[in-house]
């Protein structure tokens, strides 16, 4: 009787054993968790040979980001439409819809308890660049006009996504349909009440 052999790894090269170890750590960290994603367990996932991912990214901690932050600039593309609150609300609503998947909430969870040193690190990294592709929209508005040059595309991000987050996080609350562009209108006319308000320094002259 002969033993059963496991498979051999696929001769995957490029960017199709990119694109397979990267699908492979991003379903690893959602059902598995953390712990469970070593570069062993993705290349065996993935079908390739675990020397060829340590090549390629060098350590488990670049692979994670790198699989993460595909992973969601896939998903959350960054839209252009000529209109802040359009591009906004797009934006908002892809996250939302994406959060209410298993699999997006277990990737929040995660990318709130990344551990300490490289993956503490690589955290901040992963959510500052995310920001940044966010921010971009708000300083397209200022561009155009459509807010003050005094807006901080930071904070109007922060005050769009937070919601949306902590109903993931915190309280557990639907992420319904109208949701992000009412958070949206919210910020916005926030920001264009600022602009207006006497002694604001930041109305139309």
């Amino acid at each position: 009787m002969t033993e059963e052999k496991e498979a051999a790894p696929l001769r995957r090269r490029g960017e199709r054993m990119r694109q397979a170890v990267l699908t492979a750590t991003v379903d690893l960290l959602a059902a598995e968790g953390l712990a469970a994603t070593t570069v062993a367990a993705v290349a065996r996932a993935a079908g390739v040979h675990e020397t060829s991912v340590y090549r390629r990214w060098k350590t488990r901690e670049n692979l994670i980001f790198d699989a993460l932050a595909a992973h969601t600039d896939e998903t959350l593309p960054v839209p252009d439409t000529g209109s802040v609150r359009e591009d906004l609300s797009r934006l908002a609503d892809a996250l939302a819809r994406s959060l209410a998947t298993p699999q997006g909430a277990a990737l929040l969870q995660l990318g709130t308890v990344l551990g300490e040193g490289a993956l503490r690190e690589g955290r901040r990294s992963y959510w500052q660049a995310r920001m940044e592709r966010a921010e971009a929209l708000v300083r397209r508005g200022i561009d155009r006009g459509e807010l003050a040059a005094e807006t901080d595309p930071h904070l109007v991000v922060e005050a769009i996504m937070g919601p949306l987050l902590a109903r993931v996080l915190l309280t557990g609350e639907p992420l319904e349909e109208t949701l992000a562009p009412r958070l949206v209108d919210l910020v916005l006319g926030g920001a264009w009440c600022a602009r207006s308000a006497p002694g604001s320094g930041l109305s139309d002259a």
